[in-house]
């Protein structure tokens, strides 16, 4: 016994002296990397001990200049924490659609729907959920806010790995099932990998639509009470409200700063490190380059963690007997029971809120719901129009970025800062200008839209492009083939399943994005235009919860007829022009 306690301590030591020697080789970029560690750490402790003070209904916004810094911080982590929910809601989501053949008829339809609804569609009853859960502190504005912001990020991402699973090529789907790959091993190997590239660029596109809405999701307004929580949204609400043009210039820089730090040590680094996962040999080539990727790949600690990743993602490998040992086959079995499970419990919950809808519609009569489906026709004109000429200018530029990094290199900051960057800040100073040059909101409201969404298209344009083989570029060379011949024989069948993500989750933010263009408040004056966007706007203002969901219902009936006839014969189509090109 005490021999063996003995041999403990020396593994001990033997542990602490291998840790105190390898601490003192840290070299510059092990010091930057630890500090920002324990930046971030500092950063959730603070965020944790706001989040744990007593509630404030309203908060008050300071807006001097030495407040922005606080707010910008306390706006990223929101953005943050809802982009990891984000991410882990889409892969699950993703997964499961792509999966379940049975399932994908229910989820598809209902994701497109899901990311149609605009943020004060959730708003109601989020607020009363979260503030009913936690009464006594702020917790429950905080994740009311941290849950719309996700509102706004989940969806593209969950039909960008959806879509990926989905065009996955036969030949690697064969490979993998001739090498035994059980669930997990070809989720990690295969799956994950090929979707990365796609996660990335609508990762970024996820997190610049989370701040479109920062405004609303910091600062909203039900019925007679005001919720508001300190930060950047907030701030610029209060400064747009008050017509503080010194206020509102001090916002926009700070948001152009906040855009550019995460472009620079998140972004950059995530698209040049996906280039590795494509499907050629060539993938690394040319990848483009990232400062703080190399500062990462030159710190010790970043090695000794991928070490550990490996180790331990190693230890989830399936045995030397394969896949059909284990829990694996049981846990496959069991699949099909939990999907319909889950089903069941989807199906309860949308007719909760069918029965609870109902109820509250009663105040509504025939008259009223002809005028609502009068404005749904309005913004869906709006919001096609909008998406089309999101693409005349989208496709052309992805393709140009997509396949050279090194044009991604030189204005991807630019790119990011304008995708990333709240449209709603600029709106008074676009309806300022639509009022000098005379242009009715009616028709300002898809300028307003298209600010917004039209960086759904590029983004996945992009990725599309950066996906294609480089030995089909090669091919096209070597053919001659140039010019329109080159786009239509090649490019346009490789990008096809990206682009019309890009159109699917383009339509769907316009919808979105239909609260703030058709609805626009400056210097205490409402502008509006008739739409479901207005509709709901004024709905969420008065607390009219009746016209509320029966404007939600409306654009989500829509959003499913369109879906339907539309999107889904488009995804066959591109599935079919993918292999064309393949």
């Amino acid at each position: 016994m005490a021999e063996a306690k003995k041999s403990r301590a020396r593994r001990a030591w033997g542990g602490a002296a291998l840790f105190i020697q390898w601490s003192r080789r840290l070299r510059g970029a092990d010091l930057l990397v630890l500090l920002g560690l324990a930046g971030m750490l500092a950063a959730l402790l603070q965020f944790a001990r706001h989040m744990n003070a007593p509630v404030r209904p309203a908060a008050a916004i300071d807006l001097s200049a030495w407040a922005l810094p606080g707010y910008a911080l306390l706006s990223l982590l929101r953005g943050l924490i809802a982009f990891a929910i984000s991410l882990g809601f889409a892969l699950v989501y993703g997964y499961w659609a792509a999966k379940d053949a049975r399932a994908e008829r229910v989820l598809i339809p209902l994701l497109d729907i899901l990311q149609s609804v605009p943020v004060l569609g959730f708003m109601p009853g989020l607020l009363l959920v979260f503030l009913a859960l936690f009464p006594s502190s702020n917790a429950g504005l905080e994740l009311a806010s941290i849950v719309m912001i996700f509102t706004a990020q989940a969806w593209n991402m969950a039909f960008s790995f959806y879509q990926s699973l989905k065009s996955l090529k036969p030949d690697l789907a064969e490979a993998a099932s001739v090498f035994s790959f059980g669930s997990l091993e070809r989720f990690r190997s295969l799956e994950l990998p090929s979707a990365a590239i796609g996660l990335v660029w609508n990762g970024m596109i996820s997190m610049a639509g989370g701040w479109f809405f920062l405004m609303i999701s910091e600062s909203f307004v039900l019925g007679r009470q005001d919720f508001s929580l300190p930060g950047l949204g907030s701030y610029m609400s209060r400064a747009a409200a008050g017509g503080n043009a010194r206020a509102m210039a001090l916002a926009i820089a700070a948001m152009m700063l906040v855009i550019v730090l995460l472009d620079q040590v998140l972004w950059r680094p995530l698209a040049v490190w996906s280039q590795k996962f494509r499907l050629d040999e060539s993938g690394a080539e040319d990848a483009g380059s990232s400062w703080f990727l190399g500062v990462l790949r030159r710190a010790r600690v970043y090695a000794l963690s991928a070490l550990l990743w490996r180790k331990i993602i190693g230890r989830l490998r399936p045995g030397p007997t394969g896949p059909a040992s284990g829990p694996a086959p049981r846990a496959a079995r069991a699949m099909p029971f939990l999907s319909g499970a889950a089903l069941l419990l989807l199906a309860a919950a949308v007719g909760l809120g069918a029965v609870r809808a109902l109820y509250a519609w009663r105040a509504l009569s025939p008259a009223r719901w002809l005028s609502i489906g009068g404005a749904g026709a309005a913004t869906l004109g709006r919001v096609l129009v909008s998406t089309a000429l999101g693409t005349l200018w989208a496709l052309p530029a992805g393709l140009a970025i997509g396949l050279s990094p090194r044009l991604w290199t030189a204005l991807g900051p630019a790119i990011q800062m304008m995708a990333s960057f709240p449209a709603p800040m600029l709106f008074p100073a676009a309806i300022a200008a639509m009022r000098a040059a005379g242009v009715p909101l009616s028709a300002g409201s898809i300028l307003l839209m298209l600010l917004g969404t039209q960086w759904y298209i590029l983004f996945n344009v992009v990725a599309g492009a950066a996906a294609i083989p480089a030995d089909l570029l090669e091919a096209s060379r070597s053919y001659g083939l140039k010019g329109w011949e080159r786009f239509k024989t090649m490019l346009l069948p490789a990008v096809f399943p990206y682009l019309v993500t890009g159109w699917v989750t383009a339509a769907g933010g316009a919808w979105n994005a239909s609260i703030v263009s058709e609805y626009v408040t400056f210097k205490s004056q409402v502008y509006s235009t008739w739409g479901l966007g207005s509709l709901i706007s004024e709905a969420a203002e008065r607390s009219d919860i009746p016209t509320l969901t029966a404007a939600v219902v409306v654009m989500s009936a829509i959003v499913t007829l369109f879906n339907r006839f539309v999107w889904r014969r488009l995804y066959a189509v591109a599935r079919e022009g993918l292999w064309m090109a393949a």
